[in-house]
């Protein structure tokens, strides 16, 4: 009963929207600040430190995230110029979809997965904060971007989507038999 109402009443909306709007704000100003940052943004050194220093428990020093620790050192140190990419135009395209509220639900999504990333990586600082309004925003649903451009996008990509697939449906797949 709660989460119908949070999921589909007019008043709820006006609150995630509000939880919606300030988080966006975070990740767009986290994002433009390393888009605009007179020094380029680089994560060489915090996947370094990640790697060489990963979370660890303290009594047995045994890590706890290894499969995380060896994808960092295997995979985003040695493509660490895509990273740079990725970081801080994700940071802010998940802002902007936020704020706006268009594909709401899935620029959620990516700022819990980013905040789920640094928190493995071993980096509190905000990162608990925005996933736990990140997870107020996502569980809301439609209602999330209610206020938003998916009021208008959502109906789009519906009719796309069932386009897309009943005609798949409908013909059989596309193949001709004769």
């Amino acid at each position: 009963m709660v989460m119908k109402w949070y999921r589909e009443n007019v008043w709820a909306a006006v609150l995630v929207t509000v939880a919606r709007i300030y988080l966006g704000w975070q990740w767009l100003d986290a994002g433009w600040h390393k888009l605009t940052a007179d020094n380029a943004f680089n994560a060489g050194g915090f996947l370094k430190g990640a790697v060489t220093k990963p979370v660890a428990d303290h009594e047995t020093g045994a890590m706890i995230f290894p499969n995380y620790t060896y994808f960092l050192d295997h995979f985003a140190l040695p493509n660490v110029k895509l990273i740079n990419f990725l970081i801080p135009v994700g940071e802010f395209l998940i802002g902007l979809g936020l704020i706006v509220g268009g594909l709401t639900l899935t620029a959620g999504l990516f700022g819990m997965l980013l905040n789920f990333l640094f928190l493995f990586a071993g980096t509190v600082s905000t990162n608990p904060w925005l996933l736990l309004i990140g997870f107020i925003v996502f569980t809301a649903g439609a209602n999330a971007g209610r206020f938003g451009l998916d009021r208008y996008l959502t109906p789009l990509l519906r009719k796309g989507w069932k386009k897309l697939f009943a005609g798949k449906a409908a013909g059989g797949g596309g193949h001709v038999t004769g």
